[in-house]
C-alpha cells in the first residue's frame, strides 16, 4: 500500500531488456535505502515493483510483460526521471489516498498551462474509466494522490502546486507524455455498486422506492 505522496524523483541509472521483460536499475539516496529489503515493495511512477537487488545504492526491479503493456515503464530509458514511493507502514500519515499501485492504463497529456507558481495539466478520460474520474474525486497519476480538479466529456484537469513540481516529474510533463492513472478504489467500489443496482431491476425498483420514501 501506498499514500500516493511521491518522496522523490529518481534517473534510470540502467534498463536491461529482455524478451517481453525489463530490468530497472536506480542509483537510490541514503534516506531511501534505510530499512529496504530484497522483496520490498516500492512504487515507481505508481506502479508497485518488488526489489530485487541491492548492490551498495544500486537498486534494481524486474519488470514482467504485462506491466510493460499497461504501464509507461516499458517507455523507459537510461536517464528517464520518475516518481518513486516506499510502501506504507501502519501508523504512517496518510496525507493523500490510499494507492494501491496497480496502475489502471495510461493516460496522454493533452494540454498543459503554466501561469506563476501554477500548472494546470489536462489529460484525456478515457470511457472505460471515466465514471470514476470525477470533479473533486481522487486519483493516482504517475503514483501521486490528486485531486481532480475539472472534468468534460473527453478529459479531466488536476492543478499542481510548486512543491508537488518540485518533488515529482510533473515539472517536466509535456503535451503528448502518457501517465500512469490508477482511479481511487473507494470511488470504483460505490460506483460499481451503484451501477450493478441500477442493472437490476428489483434492486432498482428498491432503491428508487427508497429515495421516494425518504423525499
Amino acid at each position: 500500500m501506498f499514500t500516493g505522496i511521491v518522496q522523490t524523483k529518481l534517473p534510470v541509472a540502467e534498463v536491461k531488456s529482455a524478451e517481453n521483460f525489463a530490468t530497472l536499475v536506480f542509483e537510490f539516496p541514503e534516506a531511501l535505502l534505510a530499512g529496504l529489503q530484497i522483496g520490498a515493495s516500492v512504487a515507481i511512477n505508481g506502479t508497485c515493483l518488488t526489489v530485487r537487488t541491492i548492490d551498495a545504492t544500486r537498486v534494481s526491479f524486474d519488470v514482467i510483460a504485462q506491466t510493460l503493456k499497461v504501464t509507461n515503464l516499458g517507455q523507459l530509458n537510461r536517464g528517464c526521471v520518475v516518481n518513486i514511493e516506499r510502501a506504507a507502514r501502519y501508523g504512517d500519515e496518510i496525507g493523500g489516498h490510499v494507492v494501491s499501485g496497480h496502475v489502471m492504463d495510461q493516460v496522454r497529456v493533452m494540454e498543459v498551462i503554466d501561469s506563476p507558481n501554477n500548472r494546470i495539466i489536462w489529460l484525456e478520460r478515457p470511457e472505460t474509466l471515466a465514471p470514476y474520474l470525477l470533479d473533486k474525486g481522487f486519483v493516482a497519476l504517475n503514483g501521486c494522490s490528486l485531486t481532480i480538479a475539472a472534468v468534460d466529456n473527453k478529459r479531466f484537469a488536476v492543478h499542481l502546486i510548486p512543491e508537488t513540481l518540485d518533488v515529482t516529474v510533473f515539472g517536466r510533463v509535456q503535451t503528448g507524455d502518457r501517465i500512469n492513472l490508477e482511479v481511487d478504489s473507494q470511488t470504483q467500489a460505490v460506483v460499481e455498486t451503484v451501477q450493478r443496482l441500477l442493472g437490476d431491476p428489483e434492486s432498482r425498483n428498491a432503491l428508487l422506492t427508497g429515495w421516494s420514501d425518504n423525499g
